[in-house]
């Protein structure tokens, strides 16, 4: 039988990230908002469909914080729909990818699961990271 804690700590041991990976990660926006994400859920596991709205919901409030002063919205459903689909085609392409390669995450395609390991090295940043996002 598998033991998914033991796994974990041994995909966490055996790869540590250098700081400049981890800076180079934490530079994109979409990055940092996937690995927010993914640091949040109790068992590090989430759909792709997951990830995809909480990166969505968090571009909108950055946009929405931005515009604040803009009277109207005329954003549409096919302007959301069509930068969902772009979202979702970088996220698929570049950037799971990129966090796979890293040893950070799993991106199992046929059951369309991100799969977090957890990383000490890159969790001190991240969340320096995101508490200078929310001030």
């Amino acid at each position: 039988m598998r033991d998914p804690e033991r796994e974990s700590t041994a995909a966490t041991a055996q790869v540590t990230p250098s700081l400049d990976l981890i800076f180079e990660l934490l530079s994109n926006r979409r990055r940092r908002y996937t690995l927010y994400y993914l640091h949040e859920q109790p068992d590090g596991v989430a759909t792709l469909e997951e990830v995809l709205d909480a990166v969505m919901t968090r571009q909108r409030r950055l946009s929405e914080d931005a515009n604040a002063d803009a009277e109207t919205d005329t954003d549409t459903e096919i302007d959301r729909e069509q930068r969902r689909q772009q979202l979702h085609l970088e996220l698929q392409h570049t950037h799971l990818p990129k966090l796979e390669d890293a040893g950070i995450l799993e991106h199992d395609q046929r059951s369309e699961t991100v799969r977090y390991w957890s990383q000490p090295s890159l969790e001190e940043w991240l969340e320096h990271a995101q508490h200078k996002e929310r001030q």
